[in-house]
């Protein structure tokens, strides 16, 4: 390949470009090198560019370790496909430089933003990421790989909470021809017991790793503290850390059992496997949300009971369309349902209003107490409007799935009413069908 032509940017060169890709401008530096932005003109998509660090006075164990950990992301290409995984798209060498082309996240931040004590994250937004980081892991594992180095600095928020694993430079892979790096490899605040002894590794020291991020996320404190590393790792083999209760009193019983399950010094004293520890956690949630919910309830009721849209019902059959529907607040501009798309839902304005688009072109708007989601009346029928919030945006979402699971009286009250209120919208305006 061509030598890499580099320009200066302040007093750092940046390469003018790497393999195909050409930089647009360095996004971010780790311990194993610079990141850097590109555009992949043939997929129309941005990525990110990892080049690993080589210096060029590194000594021979250096440089393997940086190739092996190269080679073991390279080797993801392809391998790991998963919502919830940083996809790799690419991987190569230019000039002796080692670098992998992987999905570039606009705005993202890693968990460690809320590993302090002021800034930590809602119990049950705890929950959910940390179960979709389990999902993701039993997902990998299912395939081979172990990830090695899971820490709140390699869990990746989107703009959108969305959750990302990044960082498998020192995963193992089974049946690979790369398949450790040398002596002891992760980061010690959250390696599991077997890691720091060097003892056999298996899924079960992710699932540690991913339980001391989550008694970081819930108490702001990492499970083991010392002033020397010798000590921190004594600490992980044979001390306890203090019961998250005493940090954080609203964490529940069967969370904090969650977290101390996890980090059990026995790999087969945690859950089985990861897909075990998300089972748990979505029971946990279940709790969560159930002890949320009767108080919401009552609250929404009230709401409810003044909407137009409710006047005809019974109090008993509000309650049943609650347990049938989802209560979701909207930001203007979100798009609440889109053209085209599959939806079985309808949709109840309980606050703000929302406005109708179809083929880019606005046909008007709809108001607290309206109705929208016709089209779910007719199976497999895909969205004729787009739905967008004008503002600040409260619906309650009725699934039609669950409407069916309701009493005869309620469904007949909901598709009168429902249907009432459709015929007068066009009859009035003559909007489409959404």
């Amino acid at each position: 390949m061509a030598e890499l032509a580099r320009r200066k940017v302040g007093s750092a060169p940046l390469p003018d470009r790497i393999g195909k890709y050409e930089i647009i401008k360095e996004v971010g530096q780790g311990s194993t090198g610079n990141v850097f932005l590109s555009h992949d003109a043939y997929f129309g998509r941005d990525v990110a560019i990892k080049v690993y660090d080589i210096a060029a006075d590194a000594d021979e164990k250096q440089i393997k370790i940086s190739r092996k950990m190269f080679f073991n992301e390279a080797q993801m290409v392809g391998r790991l496909q998963h919502p919830n995984i940083l996809p790799i798209f690419d991987a190569g060498e230019d000039s002796g430089k080692y670098y992998v082309a992987m999905e570039h996240v606009q705005g993202a931040r890693t968990l460690s933003a809320y590993c302090r004590p002021d800034n930590l994250l809602p119990i049950g937004d705890v929950v959910k990421i940390i179960y979709t980081c389990a999902k993701a892991l039993h997902y990998a594992h299912k395939r081979g790989v172990i990830h090695r180095d899971i820490k709140p600095s390699n869990i990746m928020l989107t703009t959108d909470n969305e959750v990302r694993i990044i960082d498998f430079g020192i995963a193992i892979l089974k049946d690979a021809d790369v398949s450790r790096i040398e002596g002891i490899a992760g980061s010690p605040s959250y390696m599991s017991p077997e890691q720091i002894q060097s003892a056999e590794i298996t899924p079960a020291s992710d699932l540690y790793s991913l339980g001391a991020v989550m008694y970081e996320l819930l108490t702001g404190l990492r499970p083991f503290r010392a002033n020397s590393l010798s000590r921190l790792l004594n600490q992980i083999v044979y001390a306890t850390p203090p019961p998250i209760h005493q940090l954080h009193s609203d964490v529940p019983e069967e969370l904090e059992e969650v977290v101390a399950t996890a980090l059990q010094k026995e790999p087969a004293q945690r859950f089985n496997d990861c897909g075990e520890m998300a089972a748990r956690l979505t029971r946990v949630y279940q709790g969560l949300r159930s002890h949320q919910s009767r108080h919401d309830n009552q609250e929404h009721y009230a709401i409810l009971r003044k909407l137009s849209f409710f006047h005809d019902f019974s109090q008993l059959e509000i309650r049943e369309l609650q347990r049938a529907s989802e209560w979701r607040e909207y930001q203007s501009g979100d798009a609440i349902v889109r053209e085209g798309e599959m939806d079985d839902r309808f949709y109840v304005i309980v606050a703000g209003k929302v406005v109708v688009e179809s083929n880019g072109k606005s046909l008007g708007y709809l108001g607290t107490g309206d109705c929208f989601g016709e089209t779910s009346y007719v199976i497999d029928a895909a969205r004729t409007a787009t739905i967008r919030a004008g503002g600040a945006v409260t619906v309650l979402s009725v699934s039609a799935t669950l409407l069916e699971q309701v009493s005869t009286a309620c469904q007949l009250r909901f598709n009168k009413v429902f249907l009432r209120s459709l015929i007068e919208r066009l009859q009035g305006s003559g909007s489409a069908a959404t």
